[in-house]
């Protein structure tokens, strides 16, 4: 199976027999990768109905829910991990979805588009519209992302909550690249944190 590439990132980033909370898992493409390399003994949290589905579907242990409001149903420290990939962007209040993500994980790993890439840039700057690239396919009337985070806004945000960063991994199309200049540069990025 072949995961997309932040996702692959972390996958390759998660200590054996592990147990994850992978939020907004999707149709649980990481949680069985993570389970059948790794041994993790993975849960998710998904909103969209046919997802959870998708993901039962696997053998994965998926719960429907709100990352807005259903985390705080988790006890404290209850997971080595806890993930949010793509979806940091969708919650109403990201700062408040990051603190609970540290509070039920030992670590947490988040990744999301920049929205700081030099193509968003150029496609506001020359075209005078919200961009529409591969890795935000969505006009800005039907997309999910109600909150555009760049990756310095992200840095700023884990400095002031005094937040460790573990690991970094910033992507330009398919492949890592370096984090100079990845604000501008890198398309994704992928954060390891603990508090």
């Amino acid at each position: 199976m072949t995961l997309r590439p932040d996702l692959a990132i972390i996958a390759d980033n998660v200590a054996q027999g592990s147990r994850v909370l992978d939020v907004g898992c999707g149709d649980g493409a990481l949680m069985a990768a993570l389970r059948d390399m790794h041994g993790v003994d993975a849960r998710g949290l998904e909103i969209e109905a046919v997802n959870v589905a998708a993901a039962v579907s696997r053998g994965l242990s998926v719960i429907q829910g709100d990352a807005d409001t259903d985390l705080a149903d988790y006890p404290d420290a209850s997971f080595d991990y806890a993930i949010l990939s793509q979806t940091l962007q969708t919650t109403r209040r990201p700062d408040a979805v990051l603190d609970q993500l540290l509070r039920i994980g030992r670590r947490a790993f988040v990744s999301f588009p920049n929205f700081a890439h030099w193509r968003v840039r150029a496609s506001l700057l020359w075209g005078g519209r919200m961009p529409v690239t591969r890795l935000l396919p969505e006009q800005w009337f039907d997309t999910p992302n109600i909150h555009h985070v760049t990756i310095d806004d992200f840095r700023a945000l884990v400095k002031d909550r005094g937040l460790t960063v573990e690991g970094a991994w910033f992507l330009s199309g398919d492949k890592q690249t370096t984090s100079a200049a990845a604000n501008f540069l890198a398309e994704h990025a992928v954060f390891l944190l603990k508090n």
